[in-house]
């Protein structure tokens, strides 16, 4: 029988621990500990729940029913192997880690599709959540806990979830960048980024409505090559001026498509 409050030990303290530990609480499920190899973090987080917390992995709790690993990538197959565990389903929240990595017979992935940051709120019913896992009854473990929490709940395999994640390292931490340079740009010029603003927000606003391709702007899908090369003589930075020259040259080829 699936039940619907389930006892969880959390393993790490960044910024999705951070949101997902709370969300997870909120809902009503049971946290029991908070691990993290920082004592101090670990602390910090479990007095927002108020849980057991503990920086020992020998010391994690054995007696939950679900293992939650929400370290950095690099982290969860090193601490699958170490948890002295028996029978007990682990889970990890990677987009890019595969299922197998979880060092365990009964493992699972929760992965919410969105950039998180410790102390900023968000939405969870607007994000997708992907869920995989080897067996039907943790599978629907998973599903209760996510429709719970979200509207959009996914199942999705190791290998289109990580096809996802790569999309929306493009969607997000390349286009943040852009962000970055532009602020870089503005900010040597003594111009405001805040200027960027209603911009960013219409461009957002767009690609809700029509698909990416068909909201592309700009003098290099218009083929402007004045502007392009008054816009070059504008850069002192060669990283730049790199940048602008193979996206504005991809971008062109869009027409050709």
């Amino acid at each position: 029988m699936i039940k619907l409050i389930y006892d969880i030990v959390i393993i790490g303290a960044g910024n999705l621990a951070w949101q997902l530990t709370k969300e997870l609480k909120h809902y009503g499920q049971n946290i029991v500990q908070v691990y993290n190899r920082s004592l101090t973090n670990a602390k910090e987080l479990s007095k927002q729940i108020n849980c057991e917390y503990t920086s020992d992995i020998n010391c994690i709790d054995k007696t939950a029913d679900i293992y939650f690993i929400l370290t950095s990538d690099r982290a969860i197959s090193d601490i699958s192997k170490k948890l002295n565990l028996r029978n007990k389903f682990v889970v990890h929240s990677s987009g890019s880690i595969n299922l197998n990595k979880i060092q365990f017979k009964r493992r699972g992935v929760f992965y919410p599709l969105q950039t998180f940051s410790k102390n900023t709120k968000v939405d969870f019913k607007q994000i997708p959540i992907c869920i995989e896992t080897n067996t039907k009854k943790d599978y629907k473990i998973l599903l209760t806990i996510a429709n719970l929490m979200s509207n959009h709940v996914i199942q999705v395999n190791s290998k289109d979830r990580q096809i996802i994640h790569m999309a929306a390292v493009f969607a997000n931490n390349f286009t943040n960048y852009m962000y970055v340079i532009s602020n870089e740009i503005l900010k040597n010029n003594k111009i405001n980024f805040k200027i960027l603003h209603p911009l960013i927000n219409e461009t957002n606003k767009k690609i809700r409505n029509n698909t990416p391709k068909k909201s592309q702007t700009g003098p290099a899908l218009r083929q402007d090559f004045k502007i392009i090369r008054k816009h070059l003589s504008l850069l002192d930075n060669k990283q730049h001026k790199k940048i602008y020259k193979i996206l504005s040259l991809n971008i062109s080829k869009i027409i050709s498509k």
